[in-house]
């Protein structure tokens, strides 16, 4: 929170402004707006888990390097936005190989010192994907970071949600940090100690971010911040062998992503399309519905899931 006014007094002096899509029309005012705020939040994170993670398990650090990876590619595109004054930054294969290339060195690392065992929800079982966690783990990787791409689209709403997901986060963690405590097993407790202290990173730099990302915003967190919180979450659901919980606590992000794909089917197949625009935000902006309003209901059914997910893992 306090790291961020001065994030936004520089990105304005440096004129690192938001550039807008001609076709989005309700969204002209806020051409100009500074962006690139997820450096921000990414910063606070990575001091925070540096101090904290450095004495526990190397996996917290892994984390941070993955999510500062993607965070990365987002700041290329962002980068090229503003240097040319246009909404085309890299270009859509430019973009794919960079979160490919990281979700490949990611997942090896994760089949060969995690496993390929991952948890079934609900069910409190697990499955052995053998060679087929390397693939399956660069899909969570690529479907995570393009999902919370598509759904930064208004003031505060990935921030939001993002927030209450790494609440969820937070909470399984320490949960399982606590049960492998009372086994008395040293090393798996500073493991899920480390990912805490990841998650409460993220949850703190996230919500010290939408302080001046909420309604009207001072600042977007560009495709930096969007890709790296998809990141991150990707990292802990696959660091936990849980990422198939993520389509419950990041449903909204399902949904962004869902009514893209629909949209544009169905317009191939017919012509015509199902939302007045895509992904399903624009659609209930476009239906007259506040922004303010659409963000809310995405974070409250996010908590809502987050809550059936926590039950989930707890039991």
């Amino acid at each position: 929170m306090l790291f961020n006014p001065i994030v936004v007094k520089l990105m304005t002096r440096l004129k690192v402004r938001q550039t807008i899509l001609k076709y989005v029309d309700k969204h002209e005012g806020k051409l100009g707006t500074p962006t690139m705020g997820g450096i921000a939040f990414l910063v606070a994170m990575s001091v925070v888990c540096i101090l904290f993670c450095m004495s526990e398990h190397k996996i917290g650090i892994i984390a941070v390097c993955t999510t500062l990876a993607y965070g990365m590619v987002g700041f290329l595109d962002d980068f090229i936005k503003v240097w040319h004054k246009e909404n085309q930054g890299l270009k859509a294969y430019q973009k794919i190989i960079g979160q490919v290339g990281i979700a490949v060195i990611v997942s090896v690392f994760c089949y060969k010192e995690i496993g390929s065992s991952i948890v079934l929800p609900f069910f409190n079982q697990t499955v052995d994907l053998k060679w087929g966690y390397i693939p399956f783990s660069m899909l969570v990787f690529i479907a995570m970071t393009n999902a919370v791409n598509l759904t930064d689209g208004l003031d505060g709403l990935a921030g939001s949600t993002a927030a209450v997901v790494f609440v969820f986060w937070l909470v399984a963690m320490w949960t399982t940090m606590q049960e492998w405590q009372n086994f008395g097993d040293v090393v798996e407790q500073k493991y899920y100690l480390s990912l805490c202290y990841f998650s409460a990173a993220m949850l703190g730099g996230v919500i010290g971010f939408v302080w001046q990302n909420a309604y009207p915003a001072k600042i977007f967190m560009g495709d930096t911040g969007s890709l790296a919180l998809g990141g991150a979450m990707a990292c802990l659901g696959l660091f936990s062998k849980n990422p198939l919980i993520l389509a419950m606590v990041g449903i909204m992000y399902v949904v962004s992503c869902i009514s893209v794909i629909v949209q544009v089917v169905y317009f191939k197949i017919t012509g015509k399309r199902v939302f007045l625009m895509a992904p399903l935000h624009h659609h209930l902006e476009y239906k007259g519905l506040k922004e303010s309003k659409i963000v809310a209901y995405y974070t409250i059914i996010t908590a809502m899931a987050c809550i059936i997910a926590v039950i989930s893992y707890v039991g």
